[in-house]
């Protein structure tokens, strides 16, 4: 625009003083300004982008190719483009990176008529997460550097990266039902149904566990022994809002809650027991949904400037989000992956607190299965959600992850008062592994587990 007041003040002086050669040249000017418009805005919408990359979930540390094929659509050359990839500034932060790039996600290339070009770099994933690769932010413009256009284009590949999973060498987080499928190494339940052999009568034992014809084949009392069982079905309760985990321990805080959620559904599962998740956090696929029906997630855009489309991409630091992340506790053979995945998505929200998240699933958490509250901080509201959990009938059992020493001990002490008496504190992957075998309740069962990675 400035340019465009410039020619004409020029045309009307040399008009008005009757310089002929000055109108010329401002005839000149404004037609080399007309043809760089022209030119800089059929280059930008005759460039396309296609992604080609293997959007299959992978685990922490693998890697993804991602393939660029600019092609120029149109009858001109385009001079000179420069193409970037986009990425969010989250993923690349220096301190605690999330990927790491090999290759050049940004360069500057030239197209000739009917032209393609392919440009290529790999990603390597060092969290988990729900990444988006792309989409691609073109900029072109004439070859004085009057015009300048940017464009977003193709559309992003979303990979998931599952959350790691720690072996547990032992598990003893049983629930309040006797009689279930697991056996166990202490003899506090017995189940009726499954008959582990007979012994002798001793001094009370009651009349129904005589076995009448061990007796009358022996000519002594004998009684039958049953096989000690119990359900060790859990539902995760996991506190994601954003107030408990503050920069300074980020991502490692948020990354250890979720390894600890995810290896205790993946304890369980291979039990065969039921497993369930409940989480304030903010699910990333839900997240681009919504943005995208915002318009936020780019499409075929054109913008004035190259902070302004990556504006459109970024991710956004604040949620309203007041919808839980709920996956209903079952017993099936991909329940895990639906547990694991949704961890995955996982986000830190700042838009429920995890005392209402315990209003909200409590009609619909089964009462046969151990609720297991994952807490990078205790406040008072969440003690209080928890010992009405407890005051219900539930068996609660409350993790604290990544406290020091004082938090530590305010936390039990607030948990204790509403009698959530099974504390435990995982602030290491090493303290994680002896998660399930430390000390709990008294009336916990105990019995061993052998964890095979899948």
């Amino acid at each position: 625009m400035i340019w465009f007041l410039a020619i004409a003040l020029i045309l009307v002086t040399a008009l008005a003083l009757r310089a002929g050669l000055v109108a010329f040249a401002g005839y000149v000017l404004l037609g080399v300004y007309l043809l760089s418009r022209w030119l800089t805005a059929r280059w930008v919408h005759d460039l396309e982008v296609e992604r080609q990359c293997d959007s299959r979930p992978r685990e922490i540390g693998d890697t993804a190719e991602v393939v660029l094929t600019l092609t120029n659509r149109g009858s001109l050359p385009v001079l000179w483009v420069l193409v970037e990839d986009l990425m969010p500034i989250e993923f690349l932060r220096p301190r605690s990176p999330r990927v790491s790039v090999k290759g050049k996600r940004l360069r500057v290339v030239s197209v000739g008529a009917r032209g393609v070009k392919r440009l290529t770099y790999t990603v390597r994933f060092l969290m988990r997460g729900y990444y988006p690769l792309g989409p691609t932010v073109l900029e072109t413009g004439d070859v004085f550097g009057l015009h300048r256009r940017h464009r977003v284009a193709g559309k992003p590949t979303f990979v998931l990266v599952y959350p790691r999973v720690v072996p547990l060498a032992r598990y003893d987080l049983a629930s309040q039902r006797p009689v279930g499928e697991v056996r166990l190494q202490d003899r506090l339940f017995e189940d009726p149904t499954r008959t582990a052999g007979v012994r002798e009568y001793r001094v009370g034992d009651p009349l129904q566990r005589v076995h009448w014809k061990a007796t009358a084949r022996t000519g002594t009392l004998h009684c039958r022994v049953y096989e000690p069982t119990c359900l060790a079905g859990i539902t995760l309760l996991l506190d994601f809002h954003a107030d408990g985990y503050p920069d300074r321990g980020e991502p490692y805080r948020s990354e250890l809650a979720v390894t600890t959620a995810a290896s205790l559904a993946y304890a369980v599962s291979v039990m065969n027991q039921p497993v369930g998740l409940a989480s304030n956090g903010r699910d990333a696929a839900d997240r681009i949904r919504e943005e995208a029906l915002r318009g936020s997630v780019p499409g075929a855009g054109v913008f004035l400037t190259r902070d302004t489309a990556r504006e459109s991409f970024e991710l956004r630091d604040s949620s309203d989000r007041l919808r839980p992340v709920v996956i209903e506790t079952r017993r099936e053979l991909d329940q895990f992956r639906r547990v694991r995945e949704a961890l995955a998505r996982l986000e830190l929200t700042d838009g429920l607190t995890f005392a209402r998240l315990v209003a909200e699933t409590a009609p619909r958490l089964p009462r046969d299965a151990t609720v297991i509250a994952i807490l990078p901080r205790v406040p008072v509201e969440s003690a209080v959600a928890l010992g009405m959990l407890r005051r219900q009938g539930f068996a609660v059992i409350a993790v604290l992850i990544g406290l020091d020493e004082t938090d530590r001990l305010v936390g039990q002490g607030r948990l204790l008062a509403e009698a959530v008496r099974d504390v435990r504190t995982v602030n290491s992957e090493d303290e994680l592994v002896r998660l399930g075998g430390e000390a709990a309740a008294p009336t916990a069962a105990r019995y061993e587990i052998d964890v095979p990675l899948i």
